[in-house]
């Protein structure tokens, strides 16, 4: 296919009308500049959504993109320019002075009447989402790298409800200079003065239950599968999904992953029991109770977590849960019985209790098409209970992906040589790197999951030091890399490793996770197109320590070493058979 610029103007696009959310329009702008490149996948893709299911509706769904105001770049450098807050750009402080600094300055007076006439149009939940200009720009690695925060904007007055708006914004361009963006941008080659901020202000796609509001479901789709399991091909896509907000995927969390082709198919696991270590267990929703306490600079201030037996309460688990049965080990479709719910999305995929599958499938066909290459989409869905009343499913994103095609043969004697570092069949990417010869890995003499913290500060402290030196390296660890779960992985952003040209996750007894695909995490390392590798403990083929652990210690902290090789090593990936070696 060929690949299609993803380039829309703000001009492309209406100016914000004050009865914005009472028009037939579903995006609009404020202020000049650029929309950014989240803003701008949206715009792209609204024509084709628009036209595919309004000449042909899909039974049962209104598929839509939920509105938003998109505020140009111009007034991100009104607002830098006027406090000046430019000295941020490149300096080494701390993200919560960057925030506070940030919150404390003056919002551009020119464009308060716009922004509090729309806060006074709606009163559902708001998303203050980043879109800037390097976002979601092919080769451009910057997926989930600023902040997004989810507003209530329940208060009772106008007043409170534009503040923290307001505030929420002011969040967003504090992001843009926060550690982990600077690494970002240093890793990319890139310099934090080249980026510019757009902020999108979007209706939350959800329900109130009470104190909570969330989706049924939420979810990303990709076009392209980097770890296929069973009979499921690497064109044939993967799904994740999620009870509750998407933060929960995007985040490296549990979810359900599933090929589209193949929706029945359920993960290799030794029992039924099994299942239950690798469901979700709680879920992400707005809190529109009792006001948290002050906190503008945590993108969770407002947000709550529920776990199963609250959205069993809320009746939100009917389409997506099944049950556990431990008298006879097995597993049942929905809550029909008593025992412990599993988040599996049987009643849906397996019972096509709902035509899911079949829609994520027409939308990720039309959005390849329309962007001509593989295409990574977000999405959350509201199901209704009312059988003459149509689901809701809310397109959030779309990005391309970034998938090499080079042709990588590898025989077996490579795989199986004396001068294998390791080996797998089951890793992300494509293509051969001859160049690393520095290696930074967690010890596994001292590796315990109760220390995953300690061991994401100690290696963002290495890789400071090692791109000083303008050198990249191998980096291997434990676990799931980017987990926002300390047990099932080391909790690491990106920031922390960007000098990794070459990732390893060896999985261990009591830390055996799958991986997760949907999150910003692995768009940006297949972005960069970063080869990553899964060693299963179980598998064959292993890592050699002994080997590793006998190299030049160039630094040692109390969980991670860094050793430099006397040759580069070689480093091949060949991502149809999904086989990957590192040769000593």
């Amino acid at each position: 296919m060929d690949k299609k610029r993803i380039n829309v103007s703000i001009t492309d696009l209406p100016r914000f009308d004050r009865d914005f959310f009472g028009s037939d329009e579903f995006i609009s702008y404020i202020g000049s500049g650029s929309i950014g490149g989240k803003a701008a996948g949206l715009a792209f893709i609204k024509n084709s959504l628009v036209a595919c299911f309004r000449e042909n509706r899909f039974p049962g769904f209104d598929v839509v993109i939920p509105r938003l105001v998109v505020i140009g770049t111009d007034v991100f450098d009104s607002f830098i320019e006027l406090n000046n807050l430019g000295s941020f750009m490149e300096s080494e402080t701390d993200d919560e002075q960057i925030a506070h600094a940030f919150i404390d300055a003056q919002f551009p007076a020119e464009m308060v009447g716009d922004l509090r006439a729309l806060i006074t149009s709606v009163h559902t939940p708001l998303a203050i989402r980043s879109s800037s200009l390097l976002e979601d720009a092919m080769y451009e690695p910057f997926a989930g790298v600023y902040a997004t925060k989810m507003i209530p904007n329940n208060q009772p007055d106008i007043d409170s409800r534009f503040k923290k708006m307001v505030e929420a914004i002011k969040f967003v361009y504090a992001s843009t200079y926060f550690k982990s963006a600077r690494d970002y941008h240093r890793a990319a080659g890139r310099s934090t003065a080249d980026e510019k901020m757009a902020v999108i202000i979007q209706e939350v796609v959800g329900r109130r239950y009470d104190d909570r509001f969330y989706p049924n479901l939420a979810g990303v789709a990709r076009s392209y599968n980097f770890y296929p399991v069973g009979k499921a091909n690497p064109d044939e896509g993967v799904v994740d999904l999620a009870l509750g907000l998407g933060k929960t995927i995007v985040d490296g969390g549990l979810v359900w992953s599933y090929s589209p082709v193949h929706p029945r198919a359920v993960p290799p696991v030794g029992s039924a029991s099994e299942f239950l270590k690798i469901t979700q267990t709680n879920f992400w929703a707005v809190n529109m109770g009792k006001p948290p306490a002050y906190d503008p600079m945590h993108e969770t201030e407002y947000l709550t977590k529920g776990e199963l037996s609250d959205a069993e309460y809320d009746g939100t688990l009917k389409y997506v849960a099944s049950t556990y049965r431990p008298a006879d080990d097995r597993i049942v479709m929905g809550i029909g019985c008593d025992g412990p719910r599993l988040v599996n999305f049987a009643p849906i995929l397996v019972a096509d209790m709902l035509p899911i599958n079949d829609l994520i499938t027409r939308i990720l066909n039309l959005c390849d098409d329309a962007v001509g290459s593989e295409v990574e989409v977000e999405f959350a869905m509201n199901i209704s209970s009312k059988s003459d009343e149509p689901c809701t499913f809310g397109f959030l994103q779309v990005r391309p992906m970034v998938v090499s095609h080079a042709n990588v043969e590898l025989t077996d004697k490579e795989m199986n040589g004396e001068n294998v570092l390791l080996a797998t069949e089951r890793v992300l990417g494509n293509g051969i790197l001859e160049n690393i010869e520095d290696v930074i890995f967690v010890d596994p003499d001292t590796f315990d999951a109760k220390n995953t913290c300690q061991i994401a500060v100690q290696l963002s402290e290495l890789n400071k030091k090692i791109l000083d030196d303008n050198r990249f390296y191998l980096l291997i660890g434990f676990g799931r890399w980017g987990s926002s779960d300390p047990w099932l992985g080391i909790p690491v952003e990106w920031g922390q490793i960007s000098g990794a040209r070459a990732i390893v996750e060896a999985t261990i007894p009591g830390m055996d996770v799958e991986l997760s695909q949907g999150s910003h995490f692995f768009h940006n390392i297949t972005s960069f197109q970063i080869s990553y590798f899964s060693v299963h403990y179980t598998s064959e083929y292993k890592i050699d320590w002994k080997w590793l652990q006998k190299q030049e210690e160039v630094a040692r902290t109390e969980f991670v070493r860094h050793v430099r090789l006397k040759k580069t090593l070689l480093i091949k990936v060949d991502g149809r058979n999904r086989q990957g070696v590192i040769l000593k």
